[in-house]
């Protein structure tokens, strides 16, 4: 039993149109940080970003949300402002999990709703199943909360993880974070991340980026780009889902992530007849990948109103504002 808050730290930021504070909660390979908006007897609500961003990429969507919530958005391992994984660790979904299940905990919250983007949208999805007494409402921000792999793919996806990692390992000392100016930072992560506009870049380098002598160096971890050694095939994938109990709905970018992004056959179709299945509501709206950060004003209504169409009961509610208190 993680005891509450005995290791949070809040601090204020400007940064933002709507008051945030920020925390960091001791984990036992250094810490996790994050930010926290909204009272804290608001109605809980996780905020899980995606792969290679941070939790700036909701900066510019839950100001637009209700202020008597409880927004929680915290940077995975890895990435952002949170401490890396010790080294010869995996960066793998089933610890991100757990990174989720020791966040929640700290917050003493027995039951919340999720919004995720990409890569937290699989999260998401594994954590549903795994715990779906603890989550009433999910949102997928353009995921689909699950990328089965080819059976045949997940043990080659393995020895090559596997090997990736050594190879790192063994290459540690020669190894030194490259120096950059802010604009070549900037470029560089608009780069990688073509859907970004110029002021959502700027965003996610507040917690992209830190300052040393003669420049700026990216603070995410490079192994996060190893491959996974953890994969799913599609009959996993099914099986998790149907454990979620979760209400989900799933707004899909029609320029995003599937433009560029292809799951082997058929398996796009199978995800969504499960996700049918489960009387989840998918919605396709105009955008790209990042549209929640670029232009969160199209998706912010469609938001409140499916959270707000399924109110926590009383005593849940109650029960849930008495744990966050403490925050």
């Amino acid at each position: 039993m993680i005891p509450a808050f005995t290791s949070l730290r809040h601090f204020g930021t400007t940064t933002m149109r709507r008051a945030a504070s920020e925390f960091r909660m001791t984990v036992p390979w250094g810490e996790m940080r994050g930010q926290v908006w909204g009272p804290s007897h608001g109605r809980p609500v996780l905020c899980l970003h995606g792969w290679a961003d941070n939790c700036g990429t909701f900066n510019t969507l839950i100001p637009l949300l209700p202020k008597d919530w409880r927004f929680v958005a915290f940077d995975f391992p890895g990435h952002g402002l949170s401490s890396h994984r010790p080294d010869g660790c995996f960066y793998t979904f089933p610890l991100y999990v757990a990174d989720v299940r020791r966040v929640v905990e700290a917050l003493q919250w027995k039951r919340f709703s999720i919004i995720a983007h990409s890569m937290g949208g699989n999260v998401a999805g594994l954590f549903s199943g795994l715990y779906p007494e603890m989550v009433e409402d999910v949102i997928l921000l353009d995921t689909y909360g699950f990328l089965p792999t080819k059976l045949t793919h997940m043990f080659k996806n393995m020895r090559k993880g596997i090997n990736d990692q050594i190879d790192y390992d063994n290459q540690l000392d020669k190894r030194k974070g490259k120096v950059y100016t802010y604009e070549t930072a900037k470029e560089r992560l608009k780069v990688a991340n073509p859907s970004l506009s110029d002021q959502s870049a700027d965003i996610l380098l507040e917690r992209a980026v830190r300052e040393v002598d003669g420049g700026f160096i990216f603070t995410r971890d490079f192994r996060i780009n190893l491959k996974n050694i953890v994969n799913n095939n599609v009959q996993q994938c099914l099986y998790i889902m149907s454990l979620i109990k979760a209400r989900v709905m799933i707004l899909m970018a029609n320029d995003g992530l599937f433009k560029t992004f292809t799951l082997p056959d058929g398996y796009g179709d199978m995800i969504q007849k499960g996700w049918t299945d489960q009387k989840a509501t998918i919605l396709n709206i105009e955008g790209d990948h990042h549209i929640h950060l670029n232009k969160p004003e199209s998706m912010a209504s469609i938001i409140t109103d499916f959270l707000q169409s399924h109110s926590p009961d009383k005593t849940e509610s109650e029960s849930d504002n008495n744990q966050t208190s403490k925050l």
